[in-house]
Parts: C-alpha cells; sequence; structure tokens
C-alpha cells in the first residue's frame, strides 16, 4: 500500500496518508482523507519517499479513502458557503460577550465533526461561554485556535506585490526567521513598505537565498563577494528583528 504526501484543512497541514485499496494518485488529486480531526478534503502532492519524508517535520497521519467526486465537490463549496454564516454568528456572539478577540476565519470540517474557530488575541481569553453557545447552535464541536499574524496571512492573503500568489499559502510549511540582516546583506531597500509581505512582517522570500549570499563571506572571511564588492555582513549596528508570529516584533519604522 502506497504512502503519500498530502496537505489539508485550512492551515494547510501536510501528513502522510496510506491509500486505501492499494490505488495511485497522481500529484495534485483532489481527495477525501481520514485524518485526526475527521472527515477533510486534501490535494496530493507527492508519493511519500524516503527523500520527501527527510523534508516533512512531525507531519500528520491519515488515510486516503477515495478521489474527490463532483458530489463531494458540491458539498465542499456548500460548507464553504455556511462558514461565512457561521462567521458572522460567531462575530455576534463575540461582541456580544465583549470578548478581546479579532475572529481571522471560520473553517467547517467536510465530516462535520468540528468548526475550528481561527482568532487573535494580544492575552489569554475566556471563552468558554463563547463555545458554549456556539456548540448549542451549530450542534458540532468546536475548536478555539489561536494564531499569529504571519498565519493570518497564510489564511486570508492571497497575492503579494510580486504578482505571485504568497508563498506562505502555496509552498511554505513552516514560518523561516527573517532578520533586517538579510536584507541589507542583500542590497535589498530597507523601506519597511518594500521589504514587508501581507502579515505586516518581513517578506519570507528575503530567507531564500540568504545562504547563498553569506557563503562567500565566509570563505575569504572579508566580508567580499567573489566580484570584489563588498558585502554588508560586518556592518555594526545591524537591526536583528526577527518575524515571526505575534510574540515577534513588527518591521522596525525608519
Amino acid at each position: 500500500m502506497a504512502d503519500y504526501v498530502v496537505r489539508y484543512g485550512a492551515i494547510r497541514f501536510l501528513g502522510v496518508f496510506a491509500a486505501s485499496g492499494g490505488r495511485e494518485y497522481c500529484r495534485g488529486t483532489k481527495v477525501i482523507a481520514r485524518t485526526d480531526r475527521g472527515l477533510e478534503t486534501g490535494e496530493v502532492l507527492c508519493e511519500a519517499t524516503p527523500d520527501a519524508l527527510g523534508h516533512l517535520k512531525d507531519p500528520g497521519a491519515g488515510q486516503i479513502l477515495r478521489e474527490m467526486t463532483h458530489e463531494d465537490s458540491r458539498e465542499l463549496a456548500r460548507l464553504q458557503q455556511q462558514a461565512k454564516g457561521e462567521f458572522d454568528v460567531c462575530r455576534r456572539h463575540v461582541e456580544r460577550l465583549g470578548l478581546k478577540m479579532q475572529l481571522v476565519d471560520v473553517e467547517h470540517l467536510f465530516g462535520g465533526e468540528r468548526v475550528v474557530i481561527y482568532y487573535l488575541a494580544e492575552s489569554r481569553v475566556d471563552f468558554r461561554e463563547l463555545v458554549r453557545v456556539l456548540a448549542g447552535e451549530f450542534q458540532t464541536r468546536i475548536e478555539m485556535r489561536q494564531i499569529g499574524v504571519r498565519d493570518e496571512a497564510k489564511l486570508l492573503a492571497d497575492y503579494g506585490d510580486c504578482g505571485c500568489p504568497v508563498c506562505c499559502n502555496t509552498h511554505l510549511v513552516q514560518m523561516p526567521p527573517v532578520s533586517m540582516r538579510m536584507a541589507k546583506l542583500q542590497k535589498a531597500t530597507l523601506d519597511p513598505t518594500k521589504i514587508s509581505g501581507r502579515c505586516g512582517r518581513l517578506k519570507c522570500c528575503l530567507r531564500y537565498e540568504y545562504d547563498d549570499y553569506e557563503r562567500p563571506d565566509r570563505a575569504n572571511g572579508e566580508g567580499q563577494r567573489p566580484n570584489g564588492h563588498a558585502s554588508n555582513a560586518a556592518e555594526p549596528n545591524v537591526e536583528e528583528a526577527t518575524t515571526g508570529d505575534s510574540e515577534h516584533p513588527p518591521i522596525p519604522q525608519p
């Protein structure tokens, strides 16, 4: 029985799923799968080879039940529309209860096992009454999931200013740490409006070529590029504001 790497959930989890019945799936196939959260839709990315597994950290596990049908697609569209109404209901109750939290998104699992509420908050929120009320209205399990601003972009953002879909909503699984030093080393503009992503933090893509820029510096030890241009690696007073979720500081303003 072949195993596959499957992407699933609003947060775009990755898991290693077994294919029931010995079926084979191609990359990009939409499937119905059983996860630890319930019955969900997912997308097959590749076969779970040793090389692919080496790039995963703590992947989820589950089973692919079948390829999505036209009926499944219609049901998914219905649930997504229903989730919009559930978001409005949840927002009304949050305002009524005076909870200091910002709703971000509502995810209704395909099998109806639970409704996941994603929210932002600066401090701990006592949402027990909210969960009780929502469970009564939706007649299912309610899961409250606090996220950071980078996860908010992962849920809601579409395109970056490069014209491509945002990385966090396509191929990125873990948000890499990014610092102002990386921007300076690559001689990128330090204008916060140009090097910040949809989340308001430094763009994740500043990390992609950082190792290539830094490697020659380590080799010659003098902060010189192979082409003779000086590097910013040894410049003093470099701002080390690392981006991340809500616990990390935003981009420093000039």
